[in-house]
C-alpha cells in the first residue's frame, strides 16, 4: 500500500525481455536501502525488487501489468516516480493507493498558471466501469503516475489537475506534455461504494 506521496524520481538504465515478461533495472537515491522482495511503486505501479546490484535495482512487469500501464513504452533513460510502500505508523499525507494501476489516460493540455501548471488528462470511459467506481469526482483522489492528486472539473472521459512547482520539479510531470502516456489509479473507496451500492440495489 502507498500514499501517492512520491519520494524520488529513478532512471531506466536496462531493459530485459524473457518470454510474456520485462525486468527493468533502474537506479535512484535509495537504492542501497531496498531489499529483495520489496514493493516499490513506479509511475504508480506496484512491482517487486528482485535484484540488487550495486547502485541498480531490478524490476520485473508480466503481461498484465504491461497491457495496463505505460511501462511498454519506457526506454532506456526514462524518468519515473518512485515511492516505497507506505508506513502504517506514519501520517498518511496524500490518499490510499494500491499501486494497481486501472488505465492509462492520454495528456491533452498543459497550461501554466502563476508559477502553477494545469494538467488536462483523457481515458477511455466505458459504462460499465463507470458503475464500477472507475470514474473520477470533483475535489476527489486520483493518482497519476503515483502521485496523489486532487481532481477538478471532471467529465465523463477527463480530469484537470493543478500542480505545484514542487511537485513539478520533483516528479516526472515536467517531462508531461501534450500526447504523454500516462498511468492512472481511481479512488480505491469510490470503487468499493460503488460495489456495495450495486449489491443493495
Amino acid at each position: 500500500m502507498f500514499c501517492g506521496i512520491v519520494e524520488t524520481t529513478a532512471k531506466v538504465v536496462k531493459i530485459e525481455k524473457e518470454s510474456g515478461n520485462v525486468h527493468f533495472t533502474l537506479t535512484c537515491p535509495f537504492t542501497s536501502e531496498l531489499k529483495i522482495d520489496q514493493s516499490v511503486a513506479h509511475d504508480g505501479v506496484c512491482l517487486t525488487v528482485v535484484k540488487i546490484e550495486g547502485e541498480n535495482y531490478t524490476v520485473t512487469a508480466m503481461k498484465e501489468t504491461l497491457d495496463r500501464s505505460n511501462l511498454g513504452t519506457w526506454e532506456v533513460g526514462t524518468e519515473v516516480n518512485v515511492e516505497r510502500s507506505m508506513v502504517m505508523n506514519g501520517r498518511l499525507d496524500g490518499h490510499i493507493v494500491q499501486g494497481h494501476v486501472d488505465e492509462t489516460a492520454v495528456c491533452t493540455c498543459v497550461t501554466e498558471n502563476q508559477g502553477s501548471w494545469y494538467f488536462t488528462f483523457k481515458y477511455k470511459a466505458d459504462k460499465e466501469m463507470q458503475k464500477r467506481g472507475y470514474i473520477t469526482v470533483d475535489k476527489g483522489s486520483v493518482t497519476v503516475n503515483g502521485t496523489s492528486l486532487t481532481v477538478c472539473n471532471p467529465t465523463e472521459d477527463t480530469f484537470i489537475v493543478s500542480i505545484i512547482p514542487y511537485t513539478y520539479t520533483n516528479t516526472n510531470f515536467h517531462n508531461i506534455k501534450e500526447g504523454t502516456v500516462v498511468n492512472i489509479e481511481f479512488d480505491i473507496i469510490g470503487k468499493y461504494i460503488a460495489r456495495i451500492c450495486q449489491n443493495v440495489i
